[in-house]
Formats: C-alpha cells, structure tokens, sequence
C-alpha cells in the first residue's frame, strides 16, 4: 500500500514511538494520583513532554502552559470557549474552528481568493472595536496553503486582541514561535508523529480561557471547585499518559532529525506530484502551489469522476490510500466552488517511487 493520507494521520511513525507507548504501559501509573514509581514516572515523562512541546512552540519560559487534550478539537473549543466578544475567523478553517465559533453570534469570516489564499490586510479590514479575538489556521487542510501567522500575529498585538491559532496541519512540519500569540492548539497523531488520542495547547501568558470539564485532578481534593493553577485548570482527569509518551518520542525524533529535514522531504515529494500533473489534460489542481513555503498537500479532482469515485479507485485499483470529500473546511470548498477533493498528502516517510506510483495513476484514471 502507498499512504498519502497523512493530512489526515501520520500511519508511518518512527519505530521510538512505538516502543515509548509499549514501554509506558508495561511501567507507568496514574500521575499525581500516588508517590510510588509508577505514578512518578508518568508524572515526570508528563513534565518533559510539556517541555519539549514548549521548546518546539517556542514556548521556553513556561511549560506549565502546555496543557493536554485529546485532540485539536477540544484544544480549540477550549481556546475559543473563552472569547466572548466579536470573532474574526476565515474561510479556510476546518470545522473544529467554525463550529465552535458558529455557538457565538458574532463574528466575521474572511473569504479566500481563487487560489485560497488570505491576506493579512484582509484580516486587518476584519477587526472591529469590539473584536476580541482572531482565529486562523496556520496551514489549510485542502488547499496547503501556509498563512503569515507572524505578521497576523503582530497585527493583533498592536491592535489588542487575542490571537488563537490551529496549528493541525503545521505542527511538526513548519518553525512556530508563540510569540504574539495567545493559544497555539495542535494535535499529536499527523506530523507530530505521536498516536491518536493525544494533542493540546499552549497558552501564552495573557490568555486563560475556562475549562470545558472539571473532576479530579489530584490536587485541592477538598475543594469545591477546579484548581486553577496550569496545567490542572484545564486537564480533569487522567491523563492518557502512554499516548503521551509517544508523542514525546515522535516530538524528540523531530527535534533529532530537524524540522527543516522532515519538511522539505516531504515537500520535494508533493510538489514532483503537482508538477507532473499541472499540465495533465481533465486534471485540475488546487491552491497556490507555486507559493515558496507550503505544507505537502496537493488536492485535486478528475475530470467526469466524482472525489470519492477517484479515491476508491486509486485505493481498489492501485493501492494508494489518499482522502476524498469537503476535509471538514466546507468554507474552502465553497470559495473554490467545489463538492468536494481528492487531497494526497506526503510524509517525509513516502519516496520517490510511490509518488511516481501516484502520478502515474492518476494520469491513467484520467486518460479514460
């Protein structure tokens, strides 16, 4: 099988994330749930996780500001459950985004242009007196498209407002500097390399948005309400402490091998593919794909085939697992004017060969 399909969840991981979850559940206990060995091993992989995680964000000062969720999901309705004011937000975001701000009855959504691109201009023109908060996406699921969170970033500092971004598609491919930004939400099973079941968010340090659940949390048992000190306020409950331990294994094989390494491999990787097929006659390809910083994802549809006829042919016939539909950003499909896509998205594990593999086939459902 060839897995393009990363976009949605890395299935090739480094063979130290698979030891690390195998090790944590032969040998950890419930953290800050006992002051034996098991229960202190867990607590202190936690710790260096936080860290880790915290240098990646740059995020140093801090860690304890590193908090822990299931997934982006919950990372983001937990950053965006504490605006309260006006939203600006844009149509490249994926659901986890536009649902959760889709509960409030104010705020803005910037469109993309053709390309599905968006300006920081067009984010500025956005911003009201009473605006509150922007929320963007660091890179679209669709398009790989990259956004300037740097200079957005730097906007809503003069201008005084929160800065929340989804860095699901991001986090461990491109540098990220917390910097002006108020709430960083990643997810842990794409190209963090960790497993399903792990992600969070880091808080900067005028930000402190209400937790969606509380319970125990080892501390303060007495107490009526949830502690309020980081990371506890926002973490009720255990902890999936072997999870974790393997997204500390995929976050130290990045840091080992460097960022620049596992992202240009896979971009050398997606853009052959977009290249070879820009000019296929029926082919038509999505996004800005000459733009010189990009995630490696190319979304395209075949002319006379619906997306998911292209996907399950290209699985049934040829063996390559690639995702068809709207990805959970109707927004951008709406802009582009499309029901849906076929995405292929690289990892720095897929090779030359499988891509050729890809293009190849692709050429050939679309010859017919």
């Amino acid at each position: 099988m060839i897995y393009l399909d990363n976009a949605a969840t890395t299935l090739k991981k480094p063979d130290c994330v698979k030891e690390a979850v195998l090790h944590a559940m032969d040998t950890f206990g419930n953290a800050s749930r006992g002051a034996h060995r098991p229960a202190l091993d867990a607590l202190r992989m936690l710790m260096e996780a936080r860290i880790a995680l915290a240098s990646l964000f740059g995020l140093p000062d801090d860690p304890m500001r590193v908090v822990f969720t299931p997934n982006a999901t919950v990372a983001l309705n937990i950053a965006i459950s504490g605006i309260k004011g006006h939203i600006v937000t844009t149509a490249a975001e994926h659901n986890s985004v536009l649902r959760p701000i889709y509960r409030q009855d104010n705020y803005t959504i910037v469109p993309c242009d053709n390309l599905g691109c968006i300006s920081t201009e067009a984010i500025s023109s956005a911003i009201r007196p009473d605006t509150e908060a922007v929320v963007l996406t660091h890179a679209s699921n669709v398009t790989g498209n990259v956004f300037d969170i740097q200079s957005v970033g730097e906007l809503c500092a003069a201008r005084g407002v929160h800065f929340i971004v989804d860095a699901s598609q991001s986090a461990g491919l491109l540098p990220i500097d917390m910097k002006n930004i108020s709430a960083l939400c990643f997810t842990g099973h794409k190209s963090l390399f960790g497993p399903q079941g792990t992600g969070g968010l880091c808080l900067g340090p005028n930000y402190m948005p209400e937790s969606l659940y509380v319970g125990g949390s080892g501390h303060h048992s007495f107490d009526f309400k949830h502690p309020r000190e980081l990371p506890d306020a926002l973490e009720a409950g255990t902890q999936n402490a072997h999870g974790i331990a393997g997204l500390l294994a995929g976050v130290q094989y990045i840091q080992a091998t460097g960022l620049s390494t596992i992202h240009s491999q896979a971009d050398r990787l997606a853009r052959l593919f977009a290249h070879s097929l820009a000019d296929t006659p029926g082919v038509t390809l999505y996004g800005d794909l000459a733009a010189p910083l990009r995630t490696p994802i190319v979304s395209l549809n075949i002319e006379g085939y619906d997306a998911a006829q292209v996907a399950g042919l290209l699985f049934e016939k040829y063996g390559i697992a690639v995702r068809a539909g709207a990805h959970c950003a109707p927004l951008m499909h709406d802009g582009l004017k499309l029901p849906g896509s076929v995405r292929f998205s690289f990892s720095h594990f897929n090779t030359q060969e499988e891509t050729e593999s890809a293009i190849d086939a692709v050429r050939t459902i679309a010859s017919r």
